[in-house]
């Protein structure tokens, strides 16, 4: 640390450069928290969960038997022994509530007082936190896999669906309308991600084994299809452009909106460049992904090397997202890992599964695997931002 101070002081190291070292560290070295846990009121298995965007202190959850929990997760960060009690919850079956499982839920972008939930009942709710109550409702033509409301958008406030009729709605919060629908995909969408440095860019991923990129002010058809052999052939059909060799549950764009993280059911993860839409062939090796419906990855922001933290079978893999590189297996659940959600300013993981239980991760202090003081971790730092080495692996085992 000396070492770093030193090398700021004398100008070579900008100012944020030993905060990337430390959240780097405690990014790579979670562990199942041994201080604390959660009020467990899951009695079925969780599906999505989302930590609130402006605090990083309320955690959501939801379940397949239509339950909503709310946690206040504060003393997760500073507390030697806790209990994350649960402040809100809201019980599936009632008349304006969700009659069926619950598939995604996620936080306003804004502040607390509203967050979004949708449903294999085939309906998007929008919810007034403080009163619990639903303020919204949008219906479709068949379940909604998936949705996500953009973080960063300013000049629209969409919320991008993913529906089994293969569709991909977007329903505008300020008017309470459908607005949009986006015809691409011949299968169910399972899964939707928002550009997060281009409001206007939507990346969707279906069982069709697709991943199309879609620019919502020109919605007569879809900007590019991704092609997981780069325009070189070895597909089956001549014509055909697939991104994995099954579904595509799960998408997540890097916090610089310069790539984004495919999952699929052929167990495979895929890095793309989203300028070219070229398949990086960065190799991550067989991924278990067991999961017919979405699955919520996270990826951290504001490290040296971005990293991806997989829900795989009972586990969560860490990967450095740009070398494939994989850094360490969280293994705490007893059933599928559905989701987890990344806490950015404190490198807290959340986790759900369908053993019903929420799981913390926290930093591990004492195992400290990368020196601060030492030319290791300096070295190590560079060699991630070297613009001008070759990640290129092959996409076999």
């Amino acid at each position: 640390m000396l070492q770093c101070l030193t090398y700021r002081e004398l100008g070579l190291n900008p100012s944020h450069y030993l905060e990337k070292i430390e959240k780097s560290r405690r990014s790579e070295t979670l562990c199942l928290s041994q201080k604390g846990e959660f009020e467990q009121n899951h009695n079925c298995g969780i599906n999505s969960v989302d930590i609130d965007p402006v605090e990083g202190r309320y955690l959501l959850s939801c379940s397949s038997n239509a339950k909503i929990l709310i946690h206040d997760t504060a003393m997760v960060y500073y507390k030697e022994k806790f209990k994350c009690d649960t402040v809100a919850k809201v019980e599936g079956g009632s008349r304006s509530n969700h009659k069926n499982s619950i598939e995604t839920i996620q936080w306003y972008s804004e502040d607390t007082g509203m967050f979004l939930t949708s449903s294999s009942d085939r309906t998007l709710k929008v919810w007034d936190t403080n009163a619990l109550q639903v303020v919204e409702s949008f219906g479709f033509e068949g379940i909604v896999y998936h949705h996500q409301i953009g973080r960063n958008s300013k000049k629209h406030c969409f919320v991008a669906v993913g529906c089994e009729d293969s569709r991909v709605y977007l329903c505008d919060l300020n008017t309470g309308s459908s607005t949009h629908v986006l015809r691409g995909h011949t299968s169910a969408v399972l899964s939707v991600a928002w550009s997060p440095t281009n409001q206007f860019l939507l990346a969707t991923g279906s069982r069709d084994n697709k991943v199309l990129f879609w620019d919502i002010r020109k919605a007569s058809g879809s900007l590019s299809t991704l092609d997981q052999y780069n325009g070189k052939g070895g597909s089956s059909t001549l014509h055909t452009k697939t991104a994995h060799n099954g579904h595509v549950n799960s998408l997540v764009f890097t916090s610089n909106g310069l790539f984004l993280m495919t999952y699929g059911t052929d167990h495979r993860l895929r890095l793309w460049d989203t300028y070219s839409g070229k398949n990086t062939l960065v190799n991550y090796g067989r991924v278990s992904n067991p999961s017919r419906k979405s699955i919520q990855c996270a990826i951290t922001d504001g490290v040296s090397s971005d990293l991806i933290y997989v829900p795989s079978s009972t586990s969560i893999n860490i990967f450095d997202v740009h070398s494939g590189r994989k850094a360490s297996s969280l293994i705490g659940h007893y059933s599928n890992v559905t989701c987890c959600t990344f806490q950015q300013n404190y490198q807290v993981l959340f986790s759900g599964s369908n053993d019903c239980h929420l799981l913390s991760w926290i930093p591990n202090m004492e195992r400290d695997k990368l020196d601060i003081g030492g030319e290791g971790l300096i070295n190590e730092v560079k060699r991630k931002s070297d613009p001008f080495q070759d990640t290129w692996s092959s996409d076999e085992d």
